[in-house]
């Protein structure tokens, strides 16, 4: 009975966390606390980063047998596999692997959003639009510092500033960097406050920041109840590969336009939006193991991210410039900033910045139209992506 007893204590310490955690898991549970602090102490991106910081934390321990990235690196996927042998992490990462969880985000986003300011000056379309130049360029940057050409163009996604769409497209062109993708993302959104403003400033003089724009026109609810239908026919008709975002973004506007159905608005804006946020924030976070986590690629994805991210700024900022030339002085290029889709983040910091040089001033609603257009445009670029190399 004794003997029996001491095998098993044996069995349960040779079988502990305690004898087989290497420096490289430490080092990711450590990564993971600094995660946690900053979302809960500083307010980074919450909603997102607690989870994504808390999935890698449980990765990363030892003989948990939660997460298995094995079984989605590589080409074809085993499903039968993960759904016998997989653990709980394993079996809801499918939610990702298979493209659920980021449709079904964009599909609360648009429940959420009011296209109003781009309908009322459909010119932010091209400000959203070259906020996208950062995703290019950096995908050229990441080709020249040796990564394949389906891994730059999932780091390259980072410049527009948009999670889900960043992980739809790390997911199916380079799985094995998602973890270090989406932690970048997400990091950098959470800090748009303290990086656009430099640029901003850099890029424009004090005359232009103090432009007060004309208020916008009233929008009709025709032309409310229209755009999601005829921007569904468009995008998908030119990109199918975003289809499933894009699609999933106005079938939430649609929705909340049409008022015939506050209860599907209401699931889609609540309760569907914070279990997809909870199952795909954990998920992703535990694609951040040591093993593919702790490398020189991930520090080369979080400086390509950031200068992804700046020229997304830049981008939208010198078009602004160019429309404010071309209007004779009527627009604010600061407004230019918001097409890299931090909805609603980045058009509160081109209102701040606005209101520093002139305090009566108002660009919220007119910043809002550039930001919607960059969640259109960076699901159009994703779609871009995965046409050519997915």
């Amino acid at each position: 009975m004794i003997d029996i007893f001491l095998q098993t204590i044996q069995d349960l310490v040779a079988k502990s966390g305690f004898l087989n955690v290497s420096w490289q898991a430490l080092a990711m549970i450590g990564i993971s606390f600094v995660l946690i602090y900053l979302a809960i102490a500083k307010g980074f991106e919450p909603l997102l980063l607690l989870p994504i910081a808390f999935g890698m934390l449980l990765t990363n321990i030892p003989n948990t047998g939660m997460f298995h990235m094995e079984y989605f690196v590589g080409s074809a996927v085993d499903y039968g596999e993960v759904l016998h042998s997989g653990g709980l992490l394993d079996i809801l990462y499918l939610g990702v692997k298979l493209g659920i969880f980021p449709p079904l985000i964009f599909l609360g986003i648009g429940a959420m959003t009011d296209f109003g300011p781009l309908i009322a000056n459909p010119k932010s379309f091209l400000l959203g639009a070259a906020a996208q130049l950062g995703i290019f360029i950096t995908f050229l940057g990441a080709l020249m510092l040796g990564f394949t050409p389906e891994q730059a163009g999932a780091i390259g996604i980072i410049g527009g500033a948009d999670g889900p769409t960043a992980i739809l497209v790390a997911k199916s062109l380079a799985p094995e960097l998602l973890g270090s993708i989406a932690v970048a993302a997400y990091s950098y959104m959470a800090l748009v406050p303290l990086i656009q403003p430099p640029i901003m400033k850099a890029l424009t003089t004090k005359k232009e920041r103090a432009v007060v724009m004309a208020q916008l026109r009233p929008v009709s609810r025709t032309e409310k109840l229209m755009f999601p239908i005829m921007v569904t026919l468009i995008v998908s008709f030119l990109v199918p590969d975003a289809a499933s975002l894009v699609g999933m973004l106005m079938l939430g506007n649609l929705m909340k336009e049409s008022g015939v159905v506050d209860r599907l608005v209401k699931t889609a804006q609540n309760e569907l939006m914070n279990i997809v946020v909870i199952c795909l924030g954990t998920t992703v976070g535990a694609t951040a193991t040591a093993e593919y986590f702790l490398s020189a690629q991930t520090l080369k994805i979080i400086v390509l991210g950031l200068i992804a991210f700046g020229i997304g700024s830049a981008g939208g900022v010198l078009f602004g410039k160019l429309m404010y030339i071309a209007s004779g002085g009527k627009v604010n290029p600061l407004i230019g900033s918001a097409g890299v889709s931090a909805v609603p983040m980045a058009a509160r910091v081109s209102q701040k910045v606005g209101a520093e040089e002139n305090p009566t001033n108002f660009l919220l609603m007119h910043a809002m139209g550039p930001n919607v257009a960059g969640v259109i445009g960076s699901a159009v670029a994703a779609g871009v992506l995965l046409s050519i190399y997915a």
